[in-house]
């Protein structure tokens, strides 16, 4: 997995005003820049953040990547939920589960 990728270029969405206005400008070209998986890809693109967030993507990072696309901050909580119930326990990472069910 290309964890590193996928929190590199969403810390540079969250820090850099370049980067960002490359998102703005044209978000296929940035993700070139970035090899990540298919699946890292997608969550990315549309954006799954309860995916990202199962794959791995530290939360201080996410949450700015949630508001950056539209997300209020309870359901940005709520898409990281449902995250664990749709793909199962957070598989790298800081965050990730080594048994149970995440809190609420």
């Amino acid at each position: 997995m290309s964890l590193y990728q996928v929190q590199k270029l969403i810390y540079q969405l969250n820090r850099d005003p370049h980067t960002r206005q490359r998102y703005e400008d044209d978000f296929e070209a940035l993700l070139e820049e970035y090899p990540m998986t298919e699946e890292e890809s997608r969550a990315v693109r549309e954006p799954d953040i309860g995916l990202l967030y199962v794959l791995g993507v530290n939360g201080q990072l996410l949450m700015h990547y949630a508001a950056l696309r539209g997300y209020p901050w309870n359901d940005y909580l709520e898409a990281m939920r449902e995250g664990v119930r749709r793909h199962g326990p957070v598989r790298a990472g800081l965050y990730a589960m080594v048994g149970g069910e995440m809190g609420r």
